[in-house]
């Protein structure tokens, strides 16, 4: 599953609990900083490839006129100009490869920057990272779909994109995810 900017909020807060739950890390600065510092990794990230989006919009808008000639499928032309660019960009597209760079990214700030210390390798400390990450997002579609079944029979009728709605439904999620220990 690709990691969207309003999950970065979670999953940061979930890694920083992890690190200092980790009895193999010493943290050095308060969690609320370190889950900023990893929240500003994660939103470089995720608007890298926002960027690398628009760009073939960009570059398909150009061509329509032959996408519509040809029949081409937009879905499909989107894709593969994303496959052939990703690279350019500095984008991983493969999922599980992307979560271990960012785990690095993650872990090479907060070593220079002295937000935690240890003593055993590297990879152990990446691994947390990673698996913080990973098991967010593989509970989140869960945690998702359980929200919006209790939104569906909420007592008053929310009409997505409002404020209410959006208050409503973070308010649910958050509950949902300390429920099945994703925060």
């Amino acid at each position: 599953m690709r990691m969207k900017l309003h999950h970065t909020e979670y999953i940061s807060r979930r890694i920083a609990r992890d690190l200092v739950n980790c009895e193999f890390v010493e943290i050095r600065k308060t969690k609320d900083e370190i889950v900023d510092q990893i929240e500003k990794i994660l939103d470089e990230d995720i608007e890298k490839e926002h960027d690398l989006d628009e760009k073939i919009a960009d570059i398909l808008e150009e061509q329509e006129e032959n996408i519509e000639f040809y029949n081409a499928d937009y879905r499909q032309l989107f894709w593969l100009t994303k496959k052939r660019l990703a690279n350019d960009y500095g984008i991983i597209l493969n999922n599980e490869d992307r979560f271990s760079d960012i785990a690095h990214k993650v872990l090479d700030f907060l070593w220079e920057e002295d937000y935690i210390h240890y003593i055993c390798s590297d990879n152990q400390v990446k691994n947390v990272i990673f698996s913080s990450i990973d098991k967010f997002l593989k509970g989140f579609e869960e945690s998702d779909g359980a929200v919006l079944e209790k939104i569906k029979h909420y007592k008053r009728k929310l009409i997505p994109g409002t404020d209410e709605y959006d208050i409503v439904y973070h308010r649910l999620y958050e509950e949902e995810l300390i429920k099945r220990g994703l925060m």
